[in-house]
């Protein structure tokens, strides 16, 4: 029996199929000529759903509002990118995330880990990819969430139509936070854990960020949620509902997303010169660029500029 071709298995995922959707997005993981394809085919039918990003310090609580938002949606085919963290040396993603997530989302979500595998870069063009498989294959909302508040998580939640940020009582999660870059790129903030008796305090220390860096139409609400119970997660979900209809009314849905393209599109472009790059390091011989620099005849800087200039056209081409 012939392997099912692309089109049968964009068909397939459309109606349910949750392996043909998962051999899909094997294929976007790899990140070889297949993947292209792949994410070529699925921009077609790409773009109707709604994509939530989930990020926030380690131990916040994601994993358990992420399961918990995916069930009060009340969507049929919600899906779920969990972004795990990797070895740098062996590749080795910790799933612990989805062992929690698992216990609070219904049979209908479509849950998929991705392991970052140590390549941030990599990981950017990887998870647009993946997110528009899972909008082709009709799946509505699509929720990434991320581990930790490093500049992959900030890469990350720029995929996101709505960007959710989680912080638990304590400054150092907020200062963290801020540090990290998410309040730029936070929609809305929740407070997790709000039991504690110091939640209050941490709401006011992030109002007291927003005023002092609030800018534009939107000022990100916060909502306090202790997950484990399910309390105030409505609350979210309304807040992501009131943040979608904004996005609509205003544009902003389609100047954000023009800038994801955008921003794809050099991510590509940097991806691509950097291999590119290296392998004309990897196959000069003789005299070469790289042997001068070994011989201290040519600086790094030089040699730089000597193999760019293999790479890119002095005249760049015009519109």
């Amino acid at each position: 029996m012939s392997a099912p071709s692309l089109d049968e298995l964009f068909e397939s995922a459309r109606t349910g199929n949750r392996r043909a959707l998962g051999r899909l997005l094997t294929l976007v993981e790899r990140q070889d000529d297949n993947a292209v394809i792949v994410s070529e085919r699925a921009h077609r039918d790409a773009g109707q759903a709604r994509v939530i990003g989930v990020t926030g310090a380690p131990g916040s609580g994601k994993s358990t509002i992420t399961g918990r938002l995916a069930a009060v949606s009340g969507a049929a085919r919600p899906a779920i990118l969990a972004i795990d963290p990797s070895s740098p040396l062996t590749g080795g993603a910790i799933l612990g995330d989805r062992i929690r997530m698992d216990n609070n989302v219904s049979s209908s979500t479509f849950i998929r880990s991705m392991a970052t595998r140590g390549h941030a870069g990599g990981l950017a063009v990887a998870v647009p990819d993946a997110v528009r498989v899972l909008d082709a294959a009709g799946c509505d909302p699509i929720i990434v969430e991320t581990v930790g508040v490093g500049q992959v998580e900030v890469t990350v939640a720029a995929a996101a139509d709505t960007t959710v940020v989680v912080v638990t009582p304590g400054w150092g999660d907020a200062v963290q936070a801020n540090k990290a870059g998410l309040l730029e790129v936070a929609d809305i903030f929740v407070v997790n854990k709000a039991d504690r008796p110091d939640a209050r305090g941490a709401r006011r220390d992030l109002e007291l960020m927003l005023d002092l860096g609030h800018q534009g139409d939107w000022r990100a609400p916060i909502v306090l949620t202790t997950a484990t119970e399910g309390e105030g997660i409505d609350d979210l979900w309304s807040e992501i509902e009131r943040h979608t209809s904004y996005l609509h009314h205003s544009g902003e849905l389609i100047r954000r997303r023009c800038r994801r393209r955008r921003s794809e599109v050099a991510d590509r472009i940097e991806l691509g010169l950097r291999d590119r790059a290296l392998r004309i390091i990897d196959h000069q011989s003789g005299e070469s660029a790289m042997v001068r620099v070994e011989r201290h005849e040519l600086s790094p800087a030089a040699a730089a500029e000597q193999l760019l200039a293999t790479l890119i056209p002095d005249n760049p081409p015009k519109e």
